[in-house]
């Protein structure tokens, strides 16, 4: 099933369509009564046509979870204890996420590659430059590294489809202009659901193994869309309402960048490592869970995006950004650019002795320096190497994980990818620290979204795990034979 969208794909298409009228006079006519068009076709894969590739690919992986189930269906893969179902379900093993995977110790890898593969393999806006976000888009939903071509290819759909209905704009706008910038973010996609395709299908009854089709079709105008959204909040807030339009001549990154003020570059090359970088971290994150979690009762993506955002606001998940780059400007507030490092240790056990973290450090699952964490430094070593703040994270490296390991309560010292993007960004102008979480959510949108397409096309179930008491755990744990 393919939606048709534009004139250019009618185009490409009428060959075949027109002997498709000719078979399939019947099923035509029933289509055409739909008010989101539908037909079926019987179209030669397109190299340049992600949707094409994706077809392909699908009745394979749907066979191979069949035999998944079948064959091994009853293999445990660990016990659960107690620790589990009172910490978070850390270490829990309970999801399937197919688009990546984070080792403790390697860190995050797309599709199996590594940050440095993609940085390497995936097509750039320039030789040498940084991975466009259109081709890790195309690796997470096919499991391939696009061509320069396939990658132009779906750039240029994604600018095709980023027109954004003025009532968008109008919900955002009915929000006080002092509205945090996720909640204006998170209203503005809910009203973008008002669209849904996904919606439009199902009221009209289409079949559960056609799912991902109207899935897919709201999946990419969604990612194609929340730059749009995203900028025009930014400019609200913090630029007199000035927008500025899209260039179709840019890139996802690039035309991010563009809209919300910044043309240099270097910056638009940072977004593009930005939105690369961020865009998935397997699923047992707050957002990218969330996102999964509720499009598992049939919620549309607008509605399972939307969720994913408010999970993403939090402090301790999303929000994080904004908090290192605060901490980071109290510390040069207080001490001054030219911290020593015994000066920064003592700010680093005063903030630890009041209670509080040293935000970008830490992470749930991960026990080394985050990989994210290194590229964006990399980035720094090359375009800003004598910026203060750059130079005063860098002192935090060498200072913050000796401290933390002799503090003797925290499971991974290292700094995670919080620990850099803010100075970054401030380095190139975006200072405002209280939008940064909206540049995570742009960047998550790419991640959750692909696997959602998966989780239609694989059809995987209805989330629903069970919980219990502590009088449960209390009588259980007084009957298990070790007590």
């Amino acid at each position: 099933m393919v939606f048709f969208r534009s004139v250019p794909l009618l185009s490409r298409l009428r060959s075949h369509a027109i002997g498709l009228m000719q078979q399939h006079q019947v099923q035509k006519q029933s289509n055409l009564s739909n008010s989101f068009r539908w037909i079926q076709t019987q179209t030669i894969s397109s190299d340049l046509d992600l949707h094409s590739q994706l077809k392909e690919l699908i009745p394979e992986q749907q066979e191979r979870l069949k035999k998944l189930k079948s064959e091994y269906g009853k293999v445990q893969l660990g016990n659960i204890t107690v620790d589990m179902v009172l910490g978070g379900m850390r270490g829990m093993t309970g999801l399937l996420w197919e688009t990546s995977l984070l080792d403790p110790d390697e860190g995050i890898r797309f599709r199996g590659m590594s940050i440095p593969e993609c940085q390497k393999l995936l097509p750039a806006a320039k030789p040498g430059g940084e991975p466009l976000p259109e081709g890790l888009l195309w690796l997470l939903l096919t499991g391939k590294v696009p061509t320069k071509e396939q990658v132009g290819a779906l750039s240029k759909e994604l600018r095709d489809r980023a027109s954004v209905p003025d009532y968008v704009f109008k919900a955002i706008d009915a929000l006080p202009v002092t509205a945090h910038p996720m909640t204006q973010f998170a209203t503005g996609v809910m009203a973008l659901q008002v669209q849904s395709e996904f919606q439009k299908a199902y009221e009209k009854g289409i079949h559960k193994s056609k799912y991902w089709e109207p899935t897919y079709e709201d999946s990419l105008s969604l990612i194609a869309r929340v730059p749009v959204v995203a900028s025009y909040i930014y400019r609200r807030i913090y630029k007199d309402g000035k927008v500025i339009p899209m260039n179709d001549s840019l890139d996802y990154g690039g035309n991010f960048s563009h809209m919300l003020g910044f043309d240099s570059p270097e910056m638009q090359e940072l977004m593009r490592l930005y939105v690369t970088i961020h865009s998935d971290h397997e699923g047992g994150n707050v957002s990218a869970h969330t996102g999964h979690l509720v499009a598992s009762a049939l919620s549309d993506p607008y509605l399972s995006f939307a969720a994913a955002l408010n999970g993403l606001a939090g402090p301790l998940h999303g929000l994080a950004n904004q908090e290192v780059l605060l901490w980071i400007k109290s510390v040069v507030e207080e001490c001054g650019e030219n911290i020593t490092t015994e000066q920064l240790k003592d700010y680093v056990w005063k903030t630890l002795n009041s209670g509080k973290v040293v935000p970008g450090f830490g992470h749930g699952v991960l026990r080394k320096t985050d990989p994210r964490y290194t590229c964006q430094r990399e980035f720094a070593l090359k375009h800003l190497p004598d910026d203060p703040l750059f130079q005063l994270v860098s002192k935090l490296y060498e200072v913050v994980p000796p401290v933390l390991t002799q503090l003797g309560k925290v499971k991974n010292p290292w700094p995670n990818v919080d620990a850099h993007s803010g100075v970054l960004l401030n380095y190139y102008g975006l200072t405002e620290a209280r939008y940064y979480t909206v540049l995570f959510g742009v960047s998550r949108s790419i991640g959750i979204c692909s696997q959602l397409i998966w989780d239609r096309a694989l059809g995987l179930p209805l989330e629903r795990p069970k919980s219990v008491t502590m009088e449960l755990l209390e009588n259980h744990c007084k009957k298990a034979p070790d007590n």
